[in-house]
């Protein structure tokens, strides 16, 4: 069922010139099941040079001609679905109804950023003179550096390939080494629907030789980064060195602010599911939940009820919720995050169990009265653990929902059309999400501030940051 992954360069899938692989781990059982080429540099030079030739293609293709492809490419996508969710769901973990989700959902903003290709209008600009005529036009920044995450293996690739494709540039994804299969079908599924060579690259290797040489060479204009804060200010700097235009979707410890007067069912339903998603493994998950003092007891119950529900296991098995964590790194440190906060003094509520046999598989757990010396109230807790505090007055609840430096997402839940208001104001996050989940449409923008990044990944605004705005003024003689 699974396969072993190529490199994808100048629209064909290849090994790599040094025949050197990595091995593909199902984190469910632990077990070898493939190969990833993975690229050397000079590899990712053949990379970069099939994308000058792919550009030279893509800038000139009318943008109604680059919607129609992109719109096929999500056609097969949707068509493909199943098999693909299987491969994500081998590789990654991930349930495969969340798997089929990501999928699809990719497909939606395939679709999206077709539309923006053909409206990426310029101005025209009313002028001094009678004789002058001033105008912005729109143009491709030029190739794309993107480095992606193996949490989300399609999502984190098809924001940035679709809008610097919809925008007419061409691209080099670096993918996940972890779960390389699922953004290879997404690339065949561009190259089935007519993509033209060179246009969109596919390599893996060795994450920070490939980013050192792409970063500052001359001919990458765009980079686009989705991972920790720790390394996307690195790619940052690097970036600032050679003057390239960045996008940084970085990490985050979202606040969750449950009033009083909430509907605490709808709540403690929704913040589950969105909580142990993806096994928590989501840079959008809720964390940290502030909770007022009146409700707090009944709500952490109600929570607990919820995640009492969830089924652990393999992602292929019937009616399961939370898969296995990615990798024997990860499943290490969340262990150590829970017992680190436990010995500062938090209590257990659920869950702080590994799985009996193969696999990195951990308990949803919750936790409640953690202190704030606990490691896991500063540093991302990356994995099923919700953190749960009360709190007294409005004051104090955005003060902690505030106080760290990350600011990517933050949910809500109250009744009160002010208290909506004002954490509209008061919030400081890239994305508020009140009374109901609503991240991550490809129609609304997602991105945060902060050390949480900058740049958007979706809505009208996505595209921008692979156009260049060009001033046009001209003077009539006669």
């Amino acid at each position: 069922m699974y396969q072993n992954t190529q490199l994808y360069i100048a629209g064909q899938w290849r090994d790599s010139i040094q025949q050197q692989t990595l091995a593909v781990i199902n984190p469910a059982n632990e077990k070898v099941i493939g190969q990833v080429a993975k690229a050397s540099l000079d590899d990712v030079e053949d990379a970069v040079q099939a994308a000058q030739s792919g550009f030279e293609i893509w800038k000139n293709t009318p943008a109604q001609q680059r919607a129609k492809i992109m719109q096929k490419a999500a056609f097969l996508l949707r068509e493909r679905a199943a098999h693909i969710a299987e491969l994500m769901s081998l590789e990654q973990g991930k349930p495969l109804k969340q798997a089929k989700m990501e999928v699809l959902s990719a497909a939606d903003i395939i679709e999206w950023f077709s539309g923006e290709a053909i409206r990426s209008y310029g101005q025209v600009i009313p002028s001094r003179q009678t004789n002058v005529q001033s105008y912005t036009i729109k143009t491709p920044v030029g190739i794309v550096a993107a480095f992606t995450p193996w949490n989300f293996p399609i999502n984190q690739v098809v924001r940035k390939l679709s809008a610097a494709v919809a925008a007419g540039c061409a691209i080099i994804v670096k993918g996940p080494e972890e779960t390389p299969a699922s953004p290879a079908q997404l690339v065949q599924a561009f190259h089935d629907a007519g993509m033209p060579a060179g246009v969109i690259n596919l390599i893996y290797g060795e994450p920070a030789e490939i980013s050192e040489y792409l970063i500052p060479h001359p001919a990458i204009q765009k980079i686009s980064f989705t991972g920790s804060t720790v390394v996307g200010k690195q790619l940052a700097a690097l970036a600032g060195q050679h003057m390239k235009k960045t996008t940084m979707e970085l990490g985050g410890h979202a606040p969750v602010l449950i009033f009083k007067d909430a509907n605490l069912d709808l709540a403690a339903k929704e913040m589950a599911a969105a909580k142990f998603r993806n096994a928590g493994q989501v840079c959008i998950a809720p964390t940290r939940f502030l909770i007022e003092k009146a409700v707090y007891e009944d709500f952490v119950e109600k929570l607990k009820n919820e995640v009492s529900q969830l089924k652990v296991g393999h992602g292929l098995d019937d009616n399961v919720d939370v898969g296995p964590m990615i990798h024997e790194r990860a499943y290490q440190n969340i262990q150590k995050t829970i017992q680190n906060a436990l010995q500062a003094g938090a209590e257990l509520v659920c869950g702080g169990q590994t799985l009996e046999g193969p696999g990195y598989f951990i308990e949803p757990t919750i936790l409640k009265n953690v202190p704030l010396t606990a490691a896991c109230m500063d540093q991302e807790p990356f994995g099923p653990l919700a953190l749960c505090i009360p709190f007294e007055s409005y004051d104090e609840a955005v003060t902690e929902a505030n106080r760290l430096n990350y600011g990517l997402a933050a949910y809500a839940y109250t009744e009160s059309n002010s208290t909506c208001l004002n954490l509209a104001r008061d919030i400081a996050s890239g994305m508020l999400t009140i009374n109901h989940v609503g991240l991550g449409f490809p129609e609304l923008p997602f991105g945060g501030i902060k050390d949480s990044g900058y740049g958007t990944e979706g809505g009208s605004e996505a595209i921008e940051a692979y156009l260049d705005t060009r001033l046009v003024t001209v003077a009539s003689r006669r």
